[in-house]
C-alpha cells in the first residue's frame, strides 16, 4: 500500500464536500488541517461490501469506500497516529482504536448502491447522511460488559477525520484511582465507547453534548438516582435531550458506570 500523493491534501477547502483531515499529520502543525476532495478519495484503494446489518439502512445495501484503518498511511498521518476519529457535523465523535480495527474493519463510505452522497437514502429523521459515513462489512459484538455489548460505530454526516495516538486520546478518561477495581474497570470500558462520543474531558471526546465529564461525575456522586434514570431514559427527564436511551442497562451496569465516574470527583483526583 502506498500513500496518496501529498498534492491530494489541500490547505484550503476547494468544495463543500471536501473531507477535512486533522489531528497528527506528518509535517503539519497540530493547529492546521488539510482537505481532500471526494473525487480524489475515489482514486485511493476501494473496497465494496453488501451490508445487511447496518441500522442506518432499511435493508441490504452495497457500500463502497476506503478501509478506515488504511487511511492513516494513505493520508500521511504522523508516526504513532494510527487511531482514527470520525467527527460529524453535530460534533459527535466516533473513535476507532487498533482493537476496533482488528475486530470490525470499518469503511469510510463513498458510494451507496453505486451512488454518490447526494443520492444516498435519508436518515431516520429525514436528514442527509452525507457527505461521508462509516459502515462495516458486517458487525458482531467483540465483547460484552455486564449489560453493555460492543456497539457498531456507524456515524453519518462525517465531515472530518483526525489521526491520533490512542493513548493520548484516552488519557483524560482513564480512571484516576482504583483501576484494579472490577466495577471501575467495567465502567471505564462502557464509558470510553458509549459516553466519550458526545461528552468531552480535557479537550478530548465529542462535544455534541455541553455536559462535561466532570459534571457527569458530580451527578453520579451526588444524585445516583437521577444519573441512573437519565442514562436509561434521558428524554423522560429532558424532552430536548438528544442522548440515546440505554434502557437495557441493569442495576449492576449503572453501578459500574457510577463507580467509574466517581473517580473523577474532586475527592478522588
Amino acid at each position: 500500500m502506498h500513500a496518496a500523493p501529498r498534492s491530494l491534501l489541500h490547505r484550503t477547502r476547494q468544495h463543500p464536500d471536501d473531507l477535512e483531515i486533522g489531528g497528527d499529520l506528518a509535517g503539519v502543525s497540530k493547529e492546521e488541517t488539510r482537505f481532500v476532495a471526494y473525487n480524489d478519495l475515489q482514486t485511493l484503494p476501494q473496497e465494496t461490501y453488501a451490508v445487511s446489518d447496518d441500522a442506518n439502512f432499511a435493508g441490504t445495501v452495497t457500500v463502497s469506500g476506503i478501509a478506515l484503518e488504511k487511511l492513516p498511511e494513505l493520508l500521511h498521518a504522523a508516526p504513532g497516529a494510527s487511531m482514527v476519529m470520525a467527527i460529524c457535523d453535530d460534533s459527535y465523535n466516533a473513535h476507532y482504536p487498533a482493537e476496533y480495527f482488528s475486530k470490525h474493519h470499518p469503511l469510510l463510505v463513498l458510494r451507496v448502491n453505486g451512488l454518490p452522497p447526494a443520492q444516498w437514502p435519508k436518515s431516520s429523521d429525514g436528514s442527509a447522511m452525507g457527505p461521508y459515513m462509516i459502515s462495516h462489512p458486517s458487525f458482531t459484538p467483540a465483547f460484552h460488559v455486564l449489560a453493555h455489548a460492543d456497539e457498531p460505530q456507524v456515524p453519518w454526516g462525517v465531515v472530518r477525520i483526525d489521526f491520533r495516538n490512542e493513548v493520548e486520546v484516552y488519557a483524560p478518561i482513564v480512571p484516576h484511582v482504583l483501576l484494579h477495581d472490577a466495577s471501575v474497570h467495567d465502567g471505564y470500558t462502557i464509558a470510553s465507547q458509549n459516553c466519550f462520543r458526545c461528552h468531552a474531558s480535557e479537550g478530548e471526546g465529542g462535544t455534541k453534548s455541553p455536559v462535561s465529564w466532570d459534571k457527569i461525575a458530580a451527578k453520579a456522586a451526588t444524585d445516583p438516582g437521577f444519573f441512573d434514570a437519565y442514562v436509561r431514559s434521558p428524554k423522560q427527564l429532558n424532552p430536548k435531550s438528544q442522548m440515546a436511551a440505554s434502557t437495557n442497562y441493569d442495576a449492576a451496569t449503572l453501578a459500574a458506570l457510577r463507580a467509574y465516574f466517581i473517580t473523577f470527583t474532586e475527592a478522588n483526583h
